[in-house]
C-alpha cells in the first residue's frame, strides 16, 4: 500500500481534473461544430406509367404480393369510365382480380379493405391516406453527417425529394418501407446522401 504525502494526493488530483477538463472541452467542441438542420420532404405520390392510375406499389405490399402480380391482375379489370360500374360489371372485375390473386392467398375482404383505403380521385386533388415524414440532418462544417428519420410516415408511393435548410447541390437517395401495415405502409426507412459520381 503506497503512502501519498498531502502534497502528492493534491498534485494527482489537479493532475485528473485537468485532464477531466480537456477531455469535457474536447467533447464540447466536437458538439458545439455539430448542428441540427431542418429537412422538408415533397412529392413521392408519383405513379408508375402502368400502374393504372393507382399506387400499386403500395397495394401490392399491403396485399403481400409482389407489383407485377396486382399489375396482372388489374389488367383484367375493365374500368367504368366517368361512371360508377353496374352491378354486373363490379362483379366480373371482382372475379378478374381475385382470379390471379386468390392463389396468392388474398381473400375477398382483404382486397377490400386494402382497395378502399387507397381510393382516391386525381381529378379532385385528393390522394390516397398520408402522412408527412419528418427528419433533421446533422451538418458540420457545412457538410452533411448524415440523416436523423424521426417520422417515417406514410403513403409515399415513390421516393420524395429531400431538401435540407442552407445545402444546395445535393442529391439523395431514399429508402422506403413497404408492407401489410396500412398505417405504416410507405414510410420512409432511411435517408443518404448519394455519392458523388
Amino acid at each position: 500500500m503506497m503512502n501519498w504525502s498531502f502534497q502528492e494526493s493534491r498534485n494527482l488530483l489537479m493532475g485528473l481534473c485537468v485532464i477531466t477538463g480537456i477531455g469535457t472541452l474536447q467533447r464540447a467542441s466536437v458538439q458545439a461544430a455539430e448542428k441540427e438542420v431542418p429537412v422538408t420532404f415533397s412529392g413521392g405520390h408519383e405513379i408508375g406509367r402502368n400502374d393504372f392510375g393507382r399506387p400499386v406499389v403500395l397495394i401490392a405490399a399491403a396485399l403481400n404480393v409482389k407489383p407485377e402480380v396486382f399489375r396482372e391482375a388489374f389488367s383484367g379489370v375493365t374500368p367504368a369510365k366517368g361512371r360508377g360500374p353496374s352491378g354486373d360489371e363490379a362483379r366480373r372485375n371482382k372475379a378478374a382480380l381475385m382470379k390471379v390473386l386468390s392463389p396468392h392467398g388474398v381473400t375477398n375482404e382483404r382486397l377490400d379493405e386494402v382497395s378502399n383505403y387507397y381510393r382516391y380521385q386525381p381529378q379532385e386533388t385528393r390522394l390516397w391516406p398520408t402522412t408527412a415524414a419528418k427528419a433533421h440532418a446533422i451538418v458540420e462544417d457545412g457538410r452533411i453527417k448524415r440523416i436523423v428519420v424521426t417520422n417515417p410516415g406514410s403513403g409515399y408511393c415513390s421516393p420524395p425529394q429531400v431538401k435540407v435548410e442552407g445545402i444546395e447541390g445535393t442529391e439523395f437517395k431514399v429508402k422506403l418501407e413497404v408492407g401489410k401495415d396500412l398505417k405504416k405502409n410507405g414510410g420512409i426507412g432511411a435517408v443518404e446522401v448519394a455519392p458523388t459520381p
